[in-house]
């Protein structure tokens, strides 16, 4: 039976249409010992994928009080040579413990015969890389018994040899697999602009129903010789435009839980709270519904 036909039960908490936070060891104080938290806290599962130890005890000491979501970094669905079985043992391990609302990874690959690269690598959008993708993301949704949201990706470059719309690309993985989508509002803005691509035309294009979260971040401005190229760092703020186009993605696709991500440059938890809330005046004029995985 596909993927598609399944719709395995969820149990953990799930994660209100408001705006969470990346959780950072950097601000396990501030959140244990703090009243004024966010809804929710996302984790990327490969910090914690150990058998004991401090870190596991902050993050037992999160979930007692907030729901989370599982955001990996390091599954490579893209790699010809398939998925990480460790990583898939792992991952299972945590979702058994802390029953996460959502689960996520990327439209990407990073790892070749085992070696490891530090980056999130495009993909070209050929009918060949769609059946490895789909096939991948048949064979995790079926280990973890979860449905999985999948990010589309920031890029640098396009492959010549692309034929398929990245859009389109997305909504046929939904179609042959039964996943989801995890809309980051600042990739899309960042390929916007070093593509050339219509943002909106892409938002329009995925299917709505299939979203089940949004990622807001920074980036940071490099000049290459008569252009900017953005690049997504993670470590800055949320820019006007970013927060202009995340506006619009509520309009086309409707509220969703939003993540404010920061992955360098970690600010006081404060400020991240502060654009955390903002998210919420966003999604504040539409009705709220919690999502489960």
């Amino acid at each position: 039976m596909a993927s598609r036909d399944r719709n395995p039960a969820f149990s953990g908490s799930p994660i209100p249409t408001r705006a969470g936070i990346g959780l950072k060891p950097a601000h396990y104080a501030d959140i244990l010992n703090g009243t004024d938290n966010p809804a929710w806290f996302e984790v990327h599962p490969e910090n914690y994928m150990c058998d004991g130890g401090p870190a596991l005890r902050y993050l037992d000491a999160v979930r007692a009080d907030h729901p989370l979501s599982l955001h990996g970094v390091s599954l490579s669905l893209g790699s010809a040579t398939g998925v990480n079985r460790d990583w898939l043992a792992g991952m299972r391990r945590l979702i058994a413990r802390y029953e996460p609302a959502l689960v996520s990874e990327h439209l990407s690959w990073s790892a070749v015969d085992g070696v490891y690269l530090n980056d999130l690598l495009p993909l070209p959008y050929t009918e060949e890389c769609l059946r490895v993708m789909a096939a991948h993301i048949l064979l995790v949704q079926d280990v973890l018994g979860r449905r999985l949201l999948i990010e589309n990706p920031s890029t640098y470059l396009t492959y010549r040899h692309s034929v398929i719309p990245e859009a389109e690309f997305l909504a046929a993985l939904v179609w042959r697999t039964g996943c989801g989508l995890l809309v980051d509002v600042n990739n899309l803005y960042v390929n916007a602009r070093n593509h050339g691509i219509d943002p909106v035309a892409w938002l329009r294009a995925i299917p709505p129903a299939a979203v089940g979260e949004f990622h807001l971040a920074g980036h940071a401005v490099n000049r290459h010789g008569d252009r900017d190229i953005l690049i997504d760092d993670h470590g800055s703020p949320v820019v006007d435009a970013v927060w202009a186009l995340y506006e619009t993605a509520l309009r086309v696709i409707g509220p969703r839980p939003t993540l404010i991500e920061r992955d360098t440059n970690i600010p006081p938890f404060a400020a991240l709270l502060r654009e955390a809330r903002m998210a919420d005046e966003y999604l504040a004029v539409q009705p709220v519904e919690a999502v489960h995985g």
